[in-house]
């Protein structure tokens, strides 16, 4: 009997073929089945991206198993979690005294490296809505995460001798550091589990909890690779922020961080590290628990272990207090560990600033000290801009996220202090080494200020005239005349900030008392800062920098859009042509050549506060001033420019009048001499 062919439902070949996909870009990922391949793919060298060949390789091969894990969940996750699951301990426990067989147990491990990180790209796939329908497989995967991490912690994989140590060694670092990565990859899943599922699984969480915490503890040590310590630092940092168990900071391994950390007789982690793990135990400190009340948040008790823990971290750094002089100390040894010092409470700053009050109240009584003591400090360490720098960091940190609890006269003190400090020669002495310390302290303080002139109400409007004569008449000055692109980006940020935040500096009216008189014009105070300001932005439209020029273009459009900017008497009589003869000409010189669009849009923003004028006045002023062009060619462009007003037809027409004239110059200039009268 002869048998039909049918073809399977549409769906099913799909399916196929995304399985047969996906097989296939796990074996181009494995040495195991494509050796000869991977080992062409270099993994020393750095490109853009500080990604290596084999890196960007393996990213892009991952990005491809993830869409298919979000098509084809189960196929994807059986497909990779078995052989990943089924290696873990036969590749650690098996083969790791396989000294006959380096070159094989290298392959396997750089193989259990890819699948770990494939392991960890696939989290985001169990966690929001299919949660509960894909609880089981992501414990399996975690609690396997967990095993492979702990073991390796056990044994010390950093520390095995082998054969081959310059080969074996960092494959078994990197095995290690990409299970603990993937683990902490699924914080979100334990943060959702904690939060919906931790009463049925109590057990099984805290064990999983404290088994991560057991393995990161014993690699958090001064000795311990950096590629290892960080990944460790990074789960804890993880688990303290995204989870927050409330049983955290009681667990033994944690207990032993703190001690760690605290005791200033152990030896220093590695900067970075350090940064970390005081961000962590910070975090457990400050950050609210989940699932608990405000009355069961301990925050007394928390409160008193923050104090002790940044006493603790700032006990050198506080006893600074009551120096007077730099030379008083012994410089380098001091200085360095003064900057890991600002580093570490700026960075626990930056953790809390988006948090609740409660904790942010609590973070800033732990730090008012050492606040002060930096207060004090910044004056004796003005000329070494490497401090400054950092402890402007912090300040600006602190004007940021911590605003409200340092409380309107300390905030007060502080930016007196610094107005007072940053003299013009200061200002030119840090501006004119571009792109160092100095440089870099200059644009922090501009934007400290950018924080002060944004606050709403009263308090800090007393500085405003200061703040814009430090623009104006000490900053700008010295950038005017260079490039110093860094420096004037945020110091023309901070011009806008002025202008937007404070319209009534300059126009005194409201919004409702201007459209009481009938649209008759608003006095106007502080006409003299105004006018420089607005000559500032004009004369940077003159210059090649084409960020500050996008910038400025587009702080100039907000004014107008936000407070009619271009409508404004005093714009629109003295300065309004002015802007459209300067944005005109940088298209003629082609200078800003892909900002076009945004410069023919801003023109015609401008002359359609008056477009009667800008036809019978501008044009022909305009065209008059065009040098390389004779009169006939001169009316013809104005006879060209139709009197539209609509934004497509102006447009066009500024663009054809832009085009026409490069034209006519270039034909002119290719003539003889005396050829066309000019």
């Amino acid at each position: 009997m002869q048998t039909s062919f049918r073809l399977p439902p549409q769906t099913s070949i799909v399916s196929h073929a995304l399985v047969l996909l996906l097989r296939e870009v796990l074996h181009r990922i494995q040495f195991r089945y494509s050796q000869a391949q991977l080992e062409e793919l270099d993994d020393e060298a750095l490109d853009d991206d500080q990604q290596t060949e084999w890196q960007r390789y393996l990213r892009q091969s991952l990005e491809v198993v993830a869409k298919v894990m979000e098509l084809l969940p189960s196929h994807a996750f059986s497909t990779l979690v078995s052989p990943c699951g089924a290696s873990v301990h036969c590749d650690l426990r098996l083969n790791i005294t396989a000294e006959n067989d380096c070159r094989r147990l290298h392959c396997a491990l750089r193989d259990l490296s890819s699948l770990l990180q494939a392991v960890g790209r696939l989290a985001e796939y169990f966690i929001g809505d299919v949660f509960a329908a894909r609880f089981n497989d992501a414990l399996t995967v975690v609690e396997r995460l967990v095993e492979v991490t702990c073991y390796g912690s056990q044994v010390s994989l950093y520390d095995v001798e082998t054969a081959v140590p310059s080969v074996l060694k960092p494959d078994l670092i990197d095995v290690h550091a990409q299970s603990l990565a993937a683990l902490q990859a699924y914080c979100h899943w334990l943060a959702q589990f904690y939060s919906e599922l931790h009463r049925q699984s109590q057990t099984r969480f805290v064990n999983i909890v404290t088994s991560a915490m057991d393995a990161s503890a014993p690699l958090i040590g001064a000795k311990v690779p950096e590629k290892l310590l960080l990944s460790a630092c990074h789960l804890m940092v993880s688990v303290a922020t995204t989870v927050r168990p409330v049983f955290l900071v009681t667990v033994p391994a944690v207990q032993n961080i703190f001690n760690l950390v605290t005791d200033s007789s152990t030896r220093r982690l590695p900067p970075e590290a350090q940064v970390l793990v005081c961000r962590a135990l910070s975090s457990m400190l400050l950050l609210p628990w989940p699932n608990l009340p405000e009355s069961e948040q301990q925050w007394n008790t928390r409160s008193v272990n923050h104090s002790s823990l940044l006493a603790a971290l700032t006990r050198h750094y506080r006893q600074l207090r009551g120096t007077t002089n730099v030379q008083q100390r012994r410089m380098d040894p001091e200085d360095a560990e003064l900057r890991q010092t600002l580093r570490i409470l700026r960075d626990i700053v930056d953790s809390v600033s988006g948090e609740s009050t409660k904790s942010r109240q609590i973070c800033y009584q732990s730090l008012q000290e050492s606040v002060q003591v930096s207060l004090s400090l910044f004056p004796v360490f003005i000329h070494q801009s490497d401090v400054t720098d950092e402890m402007l960091s912090f300040f600006l940190a602190l004007f940021q996220g911590l605003r409200v609890q340092m409380g309107v006269p300390f905030t007060e003190q502080i930016i007196q202090t610094f107005l007072n400090m940053f003299t013009r020669e200061q200002l030119a002495a840090s501006i004119l080494q571009e792109g160092s310390a100095g440089s870099r302290v200059v644009e922090k303080f501009l934007k400290i200020l950018q924080v002060v002139v944004q606050e709403p109400g009263q308090a800090f409007k007393p500085f405003l005239p200061s703040i814009i004569s430090l623009c104006m008449e000490q900053v700008y000055p010295i950038v005017a005349e260079r490039s110093s692109p860094d420096v004037k980006a945020e110091m023309f940020e901070l011009l806008y900030q002025v202008l937007h935040h404070n319209w009534r500096f300059f126009f005194k009216a409201s919004v409702l008392s201007s459209v009481q008189r009938g649209g008759a014009e608003e006095p106007m105070e502080n006409e003299a800062q105004f006018v420089a300001a607005m000559q500032a932005f004009g004369q940077s439209f003159l210059e090649p920098d084409i960020h500050v020029f996008k910038q400025n273009l587009l702080y100039l459009e907000s004014l107008n859009s936000k407070h009619k900017l271009y409508h404004k008497k005093l714009f629109r009589s003295s300065m309004l042509f002015q802007f459209i003869n300067v944005l005109l000409q940088v298209l003629v010189h082609r200078s800003h050549e892909l900002l076009q669009d945004e410069i023919a849009l801003a023109v015609y923003n401008m002359a359609s506060v008056d477009f009667d004028a800008f036809y019978s006045a501008f044009l022909p002023e305009f065209l008059n001033g065009c040098q390389g062009v004779d009169g006939n060619q001169r009316g013809v462009l104005g006879r060209n420019f139709k009197m539209e007003r609509d934004l497509p037809s102006f447009t066009q027409s500024v663009h054809r009048l832009v085009n026409d004239l490069r034209y006519y110059r270039l034909c002119n200039g290719s003539l003889p001499p005396g050829t066309v009268k000019l």
